[in-house]
């Protein structure tokens, strides 16, 4: 038999097309997960996204819209302020006129917060997430990192922006402000804090509830509801624990004037940070803890 046809025999996978077994060196790299890799993943969901333009451009504007009005139409006169209900709020001032409207925007980037969360188990995606990123509490801890700065950067621009376009409409009256009064900067950048803080315990009770109709629920009902109830009981125990409920926490850290019974803006920003901490710490708990 001629030597050619000798190498062609032991080598048929060359000469004959068939197909060889693939080299482990050379195949296809296997990425690693790591808490970087999962963050740029929710940040690019998050901004893919639909909901998450619309509803942050819907906050930003409430914000604006409200507390332009409440500049425009305020009255020494009247009797009531037009500020958000809240332990924190004080008298009337320019501050609390231009931040009427976090009431209704922190329950805009709140549903945001849900719905990033609790949207997946809604859809099912939350299984491709988890099987994608084992150890599961990255997720948790990305979607708060990506939605908290973010919220908390366009509200203090909108609380800013309430501020500015206000300040002409009360231009001669005594609650006049500017930005270089004592405390103003403070309680628009507090305004920002807080919203931001918001949107992560959305995040926290869609993990935790994993239902977008019950977490919402639950949101409306912690930061708008439950003070109302607590004035149902005796008004010594009312007194002491009102400034505690997260929404009156979270206003004393944006008053620029704080009533008798409220709390500082330091004490309030640490009482509501406290009631974020523990929903995600009941939510990384669940995680961990129970199926998809």
């Amino acid at each position: 038999m001629p030597t050619s046809a000798l190498h062609g025999a032991q080598r048929p996978g060359k000469h004959a097309g068939l197909s060889t077994a693939p080299d482990p060196h050379t195949s296809a790299p296997r990425y690693k997960v790591t808490g970087i890799r999962v963050l740029r993943s929710e940040w690019a969901k998050f901004w893919s996204l639909r909901s998450s333009w619309i509803t942050l451009g819907v906050a930003v504007f409430l914000l604006v819209l409200f507390g332009a009005i409440a500049s425009y139409t305020y009255s020494p006169d009247a009797t009531a302020t037009a500020g958000p209900p809240g332990g924190g709020s004080g008298d009337s001032d320019a501050v609390s006129l231009a931040l009427t409207g976090v009431t209704f925007a922190s329950l805009a980037v709140g549903v945001l917060g849900v719905l990033l969360a609790a949207g997946e188990y809604s859809t099912g995606m939350i299984r491709s997430t988890l099987t994608a990123v084992p150890r599961r509490l990255p997720v948790l801890w990305s979607k708060a990192a990506v939605i908290g700065p973010i919220v908390l950067a366009l509200t203090m621009i909108g609380a800013l922006a309430a501020f500015l376009l206000g300040a002409p409409g009360l231009d001669g009256e005594k609650i006049a402000l500017s930005l270089g009064d004592d405390g103003v900067l403070r309680s628009l950048a507090g305004a920002g804090v807080y919203l931001g803080l918001v949107a992560v315990f959305g995040v926290a009770l869609g993990i935790l509830i994993r239902s977008s109709a019950g977490a919402i629920a639950v949101l409306v009902g912690t930061l708008l509801i439950l003070p109302g109830l607590a004035s149902l009981l005796p008004d010594s125990l009312y007194d002491t624990i009102n400034p505690y409920f997260p929404s009156n926490a979270g206003s004393a850290v944006y008053a620029l004037h704080q009533s008798s019974d409220a709390l500082s803006p330091g004490a309030g920003l640490a009482v509501f940070a406290g009631w974020v901490a523990l929903t995600l710490a009941g939510a990384a708990y669940r995680l961990r803890k129970s199926d998809a």
